[in-house]
C-alpha cells in the first residue's frame, strides 16, 4: 500500500511546479523610479554604516516598504546567474516647525521662512544586500518635485537591478537613508534552486544537476535518482535543526544512476535531503519532504527518550525538534495512569536535546515525567525507576499555602485529592489522622517545597503490616496444624513429598534467573556460536535475551531502545548482563574509552552490542557493575587478560574451561549444587561443540575432531 508522503513525489519530482524568469542582457547595474521621481545610481560600492538616527526638522524622505522580484542576469542566452530585484518605496516625513515669534504673538510669517517650504526633497537612500559570504551596499540619490511634498503622503518607489545571488541562498536585505531618520527596514527571503526555477537550460551549474523521485515499496522508501550513466555525484540525508547546525545521518559520493532504500520507520519529519554533482562549485539541492506527515511525526514521538542526568536533571532527546509541554505526575503501585502533579506544579515548554531541572529537592522511585504535544500525552517514564528500585506504596500528601499562613493538605489517590482529616471511604480517608501525625513527627520525605505548597510522601508499609498481622497469625496456625498432621502419617507422605520436592524443583527451574547476552557480531561463525550458547543456557533453564532472536523488535525500536528495555527489565527481574569479548568488541570497547562520549565508526543496524555501550560504560565508570554484569570469552578466540581492565572489574570467564563457574554466577544464590553445576556445565558443553567447530574451522583448527580437542582438559569430562 502506497505511503502518502510518496505520492508527493512532485516535491522532488522530475517537473516541479516552476516559475518563469525575466531576462536582464549585460551585466551593468541600473536604477529606474516612479512617474514624477527624479533618481542617480552612485558608482561602486559603499560602506554599511548605517549610523544613528538623528531627529528630523522638516519633511524628509524615508523608505516605508521593500520589495524583491527574482530575473536573470545574462551574459549570453545561455549563460545567466540569478539576480534579486529591489523596489523600495518611499514617503514624506514629517512636517514644518511653525517658528516661535508667530506662536507668541501671533504675528504674520516672514516669508522668507516659507520659502524653503515650496522646494523639492532630496534624499540619499541605501541598500544593503547580505547572501553569505558577501555583502553589498549601494547607493541611490532620489529627488522629490515641492508639488508631491505632503507630510505622510507616499511618493513612489525606486526600482534596482540587481544584486546577484547563488541558488538555493537566503538573502537579507536593508534599507535607510543617510542620515538616517528612522529604523532600517529589512527582508528576508530563502532563494528557490533549480527545481523551482525555469532555468534548467540557462543557468550552466543546473545542467548537471541529479533530480530525485520517491516511491513506496511495501515498508520501505525508493529514492531514485535520475542522472547519466557514471555521472559522479554527493548524497546527504541529514536532521535538520531548529537550532543549531543540520546533524548529518548518511553521506555517501555516487556514480549514477542509483537506487537508495530506506526504512519508513527512519522517516521523521525534520529529515532532509541534499544531492549534488561532485564538481567545484556545484549547486546543492535540499528539501524536506516529510515535515508534515502524521506518520513521520509519529516515528519521530518513537524515537524520542527521555534520560535522567546527574544534579536533578533530564533531557528530553530526540532527532528533531517538537513542540511539548512536560510536567511531574505520581505513581503508586497498582494506579492504571500517572496522576500529574498539577497544581501546585504547572507544565512546563521543553526544548529537546537540552538539560532541564527538575523543581524537587529529592528524587522518588514514584515520581515520573509526562510529555504531552498538543494536549496529548506522547511520553512517560518513570526516570529514578533505575537508580531508586521500584515503585513504593507512599502517600503523597500536597500541602497548599494560601494568605496569612492558611494551609490546607490533601493525600493524592486516583480519584483526586482526598482533603485531610476526611470522612471519605478511602484509603487516606480512613488513615487521615496517623498520616497527619507522621508528617509532623518527620517521617514523610519533602519532595518539593515553595511559597505556594510542598510535597510529602509518607510510607504506608506499617499500615499494610498492621492490616495483615491478624491474617498471617491465622495462616501460621493453619500451617503449624497441617504440618502436625504430616508428623503422624509421615510414612504415607513420604512418596507425595518426593513428587513435591521434583515438582518444586521443576518450579523452580521454570523460574529461572534472567540472562542477557551482549556480544559483536565479528563474524556469521561467531553468531552460530552465540545462539548454540544462547539455546543451551534456556534448557537449563534460563530466561535468555539476545538480539539474535529479536530481529523484528531490533527493526521497530532500535538497538539502544531495546537494549535499555531488555537491560531494565533484566536488572529489576535479579538477572545478569552478559558481555561476550571477541577481539571486534575489544577494539569496539578501546574506541569507546578512547574517543569518550564521541561515537565510533558505524556498525550494522542490528548490532545492540555496539548500541549499548554508552548504557553499559557509566555502570563500569560509577561502580554499579559488580552483581550485574558477567564477562565471558571463547578459548582460543580471545585470553581473559585480553579484556579492558575497566570490564575486569566484574568475573570473566574463559568457556567452555570455566563452564561450572559461569553458570553458578548465572544462577540464583544457593540455587544449584556443585553437583549439579557439573552436570550442567557438561549439558551446555556438548551443545557447543558443533558451534566452536565451525567457528573456529577457518583458522585451521581441522574436521570433526577439533571441537572434542576444544572440551578436553576443561575440567567437564
Amino acid at each position: 500500500m502506497p505511503v502518502p508522503w510518496f505520492l508527493l513525489s512532485l516535491a522532488l519530482g522530475r517537473s516541479p511546479v516552476v516559475l518563469s524568469l525575466e531576462r536582464l542582457m549585460g551585466l551593468q547595474d541600473t536604477v529606474r523610479c516612479s512617474r514624477d521621481l527624479s533618481c542617480h545610481l552612485w558608482e561602486g560600492d559603499m560602506l554599511c554604516l548605517p549610523g544613528s538616527i538623528v531627529s528630523t526638522v522638516g519633511p524628509v524622505l524615508v523608505p516605508t516598504r521593500l520589495q524583491t522580484e527574482l530575473v536573470l542576469r545574462c551574459h549570453q542566452k545561455t549563460d545567466c546567474d540569478l539576480c534579486v530585484r529591489v523596489a523600495v518605496h518611499l514617503a514624506v516625513h514629517g512636517h514644518w516647525k511653525e517658528p516661535e515669534d508667530e506662536e507668541k504673538f501671533g504675528g504674520a510669517a516672514d516669508p522668507e521662512l516659507e520659502e524653503p517650504r515650496n522646494v523639492s526633497l532630496q534624499a540619499q537612500v541605501v541598500l544593503s544586500f547580505q547572501a553569505y559570504p558577501s555583502t553589498r551596499c549601494i547607493l541611490l540619490e532620489v529627488q522629490v518635485p515641492a508639488t508631491l511634498v505632503q507630510p505622510g503622503q507616499s511618493v513612489g518607489s525606486v526600482v534596482y537591478d540587481c544584486f546577484e545571488a547563488a541558488l538555493g541562498s537566503e538573502v537579507r536585505i536593508w534599507s535607510y537613508t543617510q542620515p538616517r531618520y528612522q529604523k532600517e527596514l529589512n527582508i528576508t527571503q530563502q532563494l528557490p534552486d533549480c527545481r523551482g526555477l525555469e532555468v534548467r537550460d540557462s543557468i550552466q551549474s543546473c545542467w548537471a544537476l541529479p533530480w530525485l523521485n520517491m516511491s513506496a515499496d511495501g515498508d520501505n522508501v525508493r529514492l531514485v535518482l535520475d542522472v547519466s550513466e557514471e555521472q559522479h555525484f554527493g548524497l546527504s540525508l541529514y536532521w535538520n535543526q531548529v537550532q543549531g547546525p543540520p546533524k548529518p545521518w548518511w553521506h555517501k559520493n555516487l556514480t549514477g544512476p542509483q537506487t537508495i532504500t530506506l526504512n519508513f520507520t527512519d522517516l521523521v519529519p525534520c529529515l532532509c535531503i541534499q544531492v549534488w554533482p561532485l564538481e567545484p562549485d556545484s549547486v546543492r539541492t535540499s528539501i524536506c519532504p516529510f515535515k508534515d506527515d502524521p506518520r513521520a511525526h509519529q516515528n519521530l514521538w518513537r524515537a524520542a527518550r527521555l534520560q535522567l542526568l546527574p544534579s536533578q536533571s533530564w533531557r528530553l532527546d530526540a532527532p528533531c525538534s517538537l513542540p511539548a509541554e512536560a510536567v511531574l505526575c505520581w505513581r503508586a503501585p497498582g494506579w492504571g495512569s500517572c496522576q500529574p502533579l498539577v497544581p501546585p506544579l504547572s507544565w512546563e515548554n521543553v526544548t529537546v536535546n537540552k538539560a532541564r531541572k527538575f523543581p524537587v529537592l529529592k528524587g522518588h522511585p514514584n515520581l515520573c515525567v509526562q510529555v504531552s504535544s498538543w494536549e496529548k500525552l506522547q511520553l512517560q517514564e518513570c526516570l529514578w525507576a533505575d537508580s531508586l528500585g521500584p515503585l513504593k506504596d507512599d502517600m503523597l500528601l500536597v500541602e497548599t499555602r494560601g494568605l496569612q499562613d492558611n494551609r490546607s493538605l490533601c493525600a493524592l489517590e486516583p480519584s483526586g485529592c482526598i482533603l485531610l482529616p476526611s470522612r471519605a471511604s478511602t484509603r487516606a480517608a480512613r488513615l487521615g489522622e496517623e498520616l497527619l501525625q507522621d508528617l509532623q513527627s518527620g517521617q514523610c520525605l519533602q519532595l518539593w517545597d515553595d511559597d505556594m505548597g510542598a510535597l510529602w510522601a509518607c510510607p504506608m508499609d506499617k499500615y499494610i503490616h498492621k492490616r495483615w498481622a491478624l491474617v498471617w497469625l491465622a495462616c501460621l496456625l493453619l500451617v503449624s496444624a497441617l504440618f502436625l498432621l504430616l508428623l503422624f502419617k509421615r510414612d504415607h507422605v513420604k512418596g507425595w513429598l518426593r513428587l513435591l520436592k521434583q515438582d518444586i524443583r521443576l518450579g523452580a527451574a521454570a523460574r529461572g534467573r534472567a540472562a542477557l547476552l551482549l556480544y559483536s557480531a565479528d563474524d556469521a561463525g561467531f553468531e552460530r556460536l552465540v545462539g548454540a550458547l544462547a539455546s543451551a543456557l534456556c534448557r537449563l533453564p534460563l530466561r535468555v535475551a539476545v538480539d539474535l532472536w529479536s530481529r523484528r523488535e531490533l527493526s521497530a525500536q532500535g538497538p539502544l531502545a531495546w537494549f535499555h528495555a531488555q537491560r531494565r527489565q533484566t536488572l529489576q527481574e535479579g538477572g545478569t548482563v552478559v558481555l561476550l569479548f571477541t577481539p571486534g568488541a575489544v577494539a569496539l570497547c578501546g574506541e569507546w574509552l578512547q574517543d569518550g562520549a564521541a561515537a565510533p565508526r558505524a556498525h550494522s543496524p542490528h548490532d545492540a552490542f555496539a548500541a549499548s555501550l554508552s548504557c553499559v560504560l557509566p555502570d563500569f565508570l560509577q561502580g554499579r557493575a559488580p552483581g550485574r554484569y558477567v564477562g565471558a570469552c571463547f578459548d582460543g578466540l580471545l585470553h581473559p587478560d585480553a579484556v579492558p581492565t575497566l570490564f575486569r572489574t566484574v568475573p570473566v570467564f574463559s568457556l567452555p574451561s570455566q563452564l561450572p563457574d559461569f553458570l553458578g554466577a548465572l544462577q540464583r544464590p544457593g540455587a544449584p549444587r556443585p553437583g549439579g553445576l557439573r552436570e550442567m556445565a557438561e549439558q551446555v558443553s556438548r551443545a557447543l561443540q558443533p558451534a566452536l567447530v565451525s567457528c573456529f574451522q577457518p583458522s585451521g583448527i581441522p574436521g570433526p575432531d577439533a571441537g572434542r580437542d576444544l572440551g578436553r582438559g576443561t575440567g567437564l569430562e
